[in-house]
């Protein structure tokens, strides 16, 4: 089994948190981390606080490969998260030559003070091509910062892509039920994830024109030991009572 390759996204942001924005960039950001064989094994919804960026930035670029940041880099006085990354890194904070070329060159006369704010970062950053809005994001070391807007913050994603390596992309297959809840074959559940030990089995219960189903969904490197895993779980599935079907039931989750 290859070495596993983690990450974490930061999410930071007021208007996250307050529920004024609906991030978007999380489900983005996990199935494209995980077709590179790269888990997200990490996210934290953070506040534009300097003392808790800092923080979660410090723990994080320790603990994972790669930690990606949403949010913070725009041209207001609350976008705060590229001074917070210098402090975190213990870099000068200042005018990054690239980047103030590249917003002269996109401004041209309308280029002010705000706006030229977001050329500054951290001494010696690598900057991350932004082909929407053109002001860059930045890369210090295994910290990737991306804009929160989520077209740029995908774009910026489609720019690094190719320089992030993952381990073995998981082989991912889902099997569900309607008309049988978690409680009904929870433990029988438990005794099949101890037999299939090489893969993962992740249970998500919904509900479906007042019905309870499950998605019961088998995560792993190995091809077969996926499939034999699925196997079982639609033996499971029948010997109580349900009818088995290859593939996600869609319903209300909770």
């Amino acid at each position: 089994m290859s070495q596993k390759v983690t990450a974490c996204v930061l999410v930071i942001g007021n208007e996250i948190l307050s529920g004024r924005t609906q991030d978007a960039n999380i489900h983005f950001l996990g199935g494209e981390l995980t077709a590179l064989g790269i888990q997200l094994a990490e996210v934290r919804v953070i506040p534009d606080d300097e003392g808790e960026i800092i923080e979660a930035l410090n723990h994080c670029r320790a603990k994972y490969d790669y930690v990606f940041t949403t949010g913070g880099i725009g041209a207001t006085h609350d976008d705060i998260t590229a001074a917070c990354v210098s402090k975190a890194f213990g870099l000068a904070f200042e005018l990054h030559p690239e980047a103030n070329r590249i917003l002269l060159d996109h401004y041209g006369d309308k280029a002010n003070t705000a706006r030229m704010r977001m050329a500054i970062m951290p001494r010696g950053a690598e900057l991350i091509d932004n082909p929407i809005s053109k002001a860059p994001g930045f890369k210090v070391e295994n910290v990737y910062v991306f804009a929160g807007v989520p077209s740029i913050a995908r774009a910026m994603f489609d720019s690094v892509r190719q320089s992030l390596k993952g381990g073995a992309p998981l082989v991912v297959q889902t099997v569900s039920t309607i008309g049988l809840s978690e409680g009904m074959i929870g433990e029988d559940l438990r005794v099949l994830q101890d037999q299939h030990s090489g893969v993962d089995i992740g249970s998500y219960p919904f509900l479906k024109m007042g019905g309870f189903g499950v998605n019961l969904v088998v995560r792993g490197e190995d091809k077969q030991a996926v499939k034999l895993a699925c196997a079982d779980l639609k033996t499971l599935i029948e010997n109580a009572g349900g009818t088995p079907i290859e593939g996600e039931t869609e319903g209300e989750q909770f």
